[in-house]
């Protein structure tokens, strides 16, 4: 929570996280399976109750956040989520609907299985359009179409239904993240966003390229770079 309201002070509106269920059904903002590597305790998430992973400390100090607890401490912001398993799928679809959250929230997964089970949820939860963003299967189709692959069709199936396209900056020393990339994006209406980007200069580049969003650890550089273009608008 400390890290999410550090985000909240500097002024940023979007928020990112991951996101697995305990045993129980409780929804917390995690990236590991496993409590065993950040927490003083350990275990598989997904195996136990809320009261055990409750206890748990970041770093030996902070508690793991509830993803309610997130969407409530910060209502006007808006929430990325990934799903890390598919145990949280179900889970997760009423937390947001518990909440009112449909409408914030920005929902991806490097699985294209767990995004096409996630989407099937949607209607029996709301009659909103729910953003969700492209699964891998998509974006290396619309990858192979910037480069003048035939895959136009596959892309348009892939794209329905979906807000944006969310990738690597860069695959080792090559990017990822093209003017072709981008221009074949927004011409099929899907925005990009890129992540982990935490290098300024990479931060730039892509903002160049006119990228729709970063994803980055380093908050207080990218603050800069946007505002020393005089793309940073703080909201109260």
């Amino acid at each position: 929570m400390a890290a999410f309201q550090r985000a909240a002070d500097l002024g940023y509106r979007y928020l990112e996280t991951d996101v697995h269920a305990t045993a129980d059904g409780v929804v917390v903002a995690f990236h590991d399976r496993t409590l065993d590597r950040v927490t003083d305790r350990t275990g598989v998430i997904g195996r136990l109750p809320y009261t055990e992973v409750a206890k748990a400390r970041i770093g030996g100090a902070e508690p793991v956040p509830r993803l309610e607890e997130i969407l409530g401490s910060w209502p006007r912001a808006r929430v990325n989520i990934d799903l890390k398993d598919p145990g949280v799928i179900g889970p997760l679809a009423r937390t947001l609907h518990r909440a009112g959250a449909w409408h914030r929230v920005c929902i991806t997964s490097f699985s294209t299985r767990r995004l096409a089970r996630m989407r099937a949820r949607l209607p029996l939860f709301t009659d909103q359009d729910v953003c969700t963003a492209l699964g891998p299967r998509g974006v290396m189709a619309l990858r192979a179409k910037s480069y003048g692959g035939p895959t136009a069709k596959l892309v348009r199936l892939a794209a329905t239904g979906v807000a944006c396209a969310q990738v690597p900056y860069g695959l080792g020393p090559l990017p990822f993240v093209t003017e072709a990339f981008i221009a074949q994006a927004h011409e099929l209406g899907l925005r990009v966003h890129a992540w982990t980007v935490n290098d300024a200069a990479e931060m730039g580049r892509l903002l160049d390229l006119g990228i729709d969003g970063i994803m980055t650890d380093e908050l207080v550089t990218l603050r800069h770079v946007m505002a020393a273009r005089g793309l940073w608008h703080r909201t109260g």
